[in-house]
């Protein structure tokens, strides 16, 4: 299945009945739970940088992002940047939540 994320063709043939059709397709795949998390989380600070860049880490880099934030749901994660500038991640033993 293919998503259109963000189209990037902003031709003034576009009418808002068109963007009005994709956001009501877009919206009925969602639940209305869902919906409302989206809101809720999109309103923290800083939601939509943090999206972006996501959006910008290699498919591989993500999947292992994705994989070490299942793994440890229970966990309290920490991050820091170290000495030479990289993020680090890890799980804070003992707490769990």
């Amino acid at each position: 299945m293919t998503a259109i994320i963000y189209d990037f063709d902003r031709s003034s043939q576009r009418s808002s009945i068109d963007e009005t059709e994709r956001l009501f397709s877009a919206l009925g795949r969602y639940t209305v739970a869902e919906l409302l998390e989206l809101l809720y989380v999109g309103e923290e600070p800083g939601f939509f940088e943090l999206m972006r860049g996501l959006f910008v880490l290699s498919d591989e880099s993500r999947s292992i992002l994705q994989k070490f934030l299942a793994t440890a749901p229970l966990q309290t994660i920490t991050a820091a940047i170290d000495p030479e500038g990289r993020c680090v991640l890890a799980p804070t033993k003992g707490i769990a939540h």
